[in-house]
């Protein structure tokens, strides 16, 4: 590349030398550099914080899905908190308002006129805790913006910045007062990321980090580690990553298959076959390769598909799992070689 990409420490917090690298070795050393930032805080949740990367180098948007006190909030601060971007955090209630999101015309008596008020969606970085707490309506103020990053308010458009990047957590156990996504709205998140209980040496050292630190001043530790332009120069070189004609097919078997299964009663639409094509190049790309093998597009199929599919009622009433499907689904075709 040249030294036009190179930017000065003060525009560019990861000092990324981009002459110094292949294309696809800048994007694996942005990753290492956002997960070791992250990790000085978050124990465990490696797999919410590789998606969640992965989300925001292709464009994506993310829900993290899980009990309380697991760190889905805290994570999904902390990679905002590694980015030099404009972020928000929204917290969904029941009787939030559209308006609250989006922004609202307000009338100003020394004009005369109205002048539009940009709510917190107008941000590089939207943190939306607790999304399934405010009904359908509220969340459907993020359908456009989510699919075609602008707000349209009073036949005005009005374009959202890039990088624009949305996570969302949701609570699945606790469902009073609480209303389900539609399935529209979770077709707009690139993974639905299902986070699980630490372990008990993870839970021991969580104890040990914040021993001392009761009121968690050690996230004070944490830093800006790239910047918006560092973040449009990976989906550039992402784009690039070669992925052969057979597994462009086997993305699509895979997806197909959704549609052909007695356990599924709604399959995934060619939205999820895109969704696995770029992330399946996004994890080639963080893992150093500048080309799609097998693995990664069957790495990235769960979280791509878990929230696209609907089960049978009875066959959730057998107690069959997504996951055990969408496993099924991919060990019965045939991994080009």
């Amino acid at each position: 590349m040249s030294e036009e990409n190179i930017n000065t420490n003060e525009e560019n917090p990861s000092n990324i030398n981009y002459q110094k690298y292949s294309e696809t070795e800048v994007v694996a050393d942005l990753y290492l550099k956002i997960k070791a930032e992250i990790g000085k805080i978050i124990i465990g949740q490696d797999e919410a914080i590789d998606f969640s990367v992965i989300a925001l180098l292709t464009g994506g948007h993310v829900l993290l899905e899980g009990v309380p006190g697991i760190a889905k909030t805290l994570t999904a601060k902390m990679l905002a908190k590694v980015i030099d971007a404009d972020f928000h955090r929204i917290q969904f209630t029941p009787d939030l308002m559209p308006s609250d999101i989006l922004g609202a015309s307000v009338f100003n008596m020394k004009t005369s006129e109205f002048t539009f008020h940009k709510g917190p969606i107008f941000s590089n970085i939207v943190l939306i805790d607790e999304i399934n707490r405010s009904p359908a309506k509220t969340q459907a103020a993020l359908f456009e913006s989510m699919e075609e990053t602008q707000v349209s308010i009073e036949g005005n458009i009005y374009q959202l910045s890039e990088p624009f990047f949305v996570m969302a957590t949701q609570n699945p156990v606790e469902q009073e007062g609480t209303y389900k996504l539609p399935e529209a709205q979770l077709d707009r998140f690139l993974f639905k990321i299902i986070l699980e209980y630490p372990n008990l040496d993870e839970e021991i050292l969580i104890l040990n980090r914040f021993k001392e630190d009761f009121f968690k001043e050690n996230l004070n530790l944490v830093g800006k580690v790239c910047s918006v332009s560092d973040i449009a120069k990976c989906k550039k070189i992402i784009e690039k990553v070669y992925i052969k004609n057979d597994l462009l097919k086997y993305i699509a078997q895979i997806v197909y298959e959704t549609r052909n299964n007695s356990n599924l009663y709604l399959g995934a639409s060619p939205r999820a076959s895109m969704a696995i094509l770029k992330a399946s190049k996004a994890h080639a790309a963080i893992s150093g390769r500048d080309f799609v093998t097998p693995d990664d597009i069957s790495r990235v199929a769960f979280n791509v598909l878990n929230h696209r599919i609907i089960m049978h009622p009875e066959k959730e009433m057998e107690g069959v799992e997504p996951a055990s499907v969408i496993e099924e689904i991919i060990k019965g075709i045939d991994v080009p070689r």
